[in-house]
């Protein structure tokens, strides 16, 4: 298959609904998804309540589908299962960007069978999503 571009992860802007030390609560504007995210780093909204970062997760294995839109499950809570059309990709780093419902997710491989390179942009792939999705502001 042809290999997706390489990118840096794009970002997603979200409104900071509740934050702690372990946890933050991301509200994705013009949705009704509240992600329950690990934060990386110190999050600090602006005076309007909004942060921008990057979302990552660790896929368990990601499998291309058929049918379906872009979603990730449950609205509320911790992701769980992700289903999304790949923007992008970067080779080096062995992750692929995708946009799943709420906005754009970079997602890491775990199954060591998989690569960046198996997958080209534009696919409908779904996977679920390990424990410890991450929120990086920028």
């Amino acid at each position: 298959m042809s290999q997706p571009a390489a990118t840096a992860g794009p970002e997603i802007e979200g409104k900071l609904i509740e934050a702690n030390d372990e946890q933050i609560v991301l509200g994705i504007p013009g949705t009704d998804y509240k992600l329950h995210l690990v934060p990386i780093g110190s999050v600090t909204p602006d005076p309007r309540g909004r942060v921008r970062g990057v979302i990552r997760a660790q896929a368990q294995r990601v499998d291309i589908v058929g049918t379906g839109g872009r979603f990730i499950e449950p609205v509320f809570g911790r992701p769980r299962r992700v289903q999304g059309r790949i923007l992008s990709g970067d080779v080096a780093a062995n992750t692929i960007t995708l946009h799943a419902g709420a906005g754009p997710i970079t997602v890491t491989f775990t199954d060591p069978r998989q690569t960046t390179a198996d997958f080209a942009r534009g696919q409908l792939v779904g996977f679920d999503v390990l424990r410890g999705a991450t929120f990086t502001p920028v």
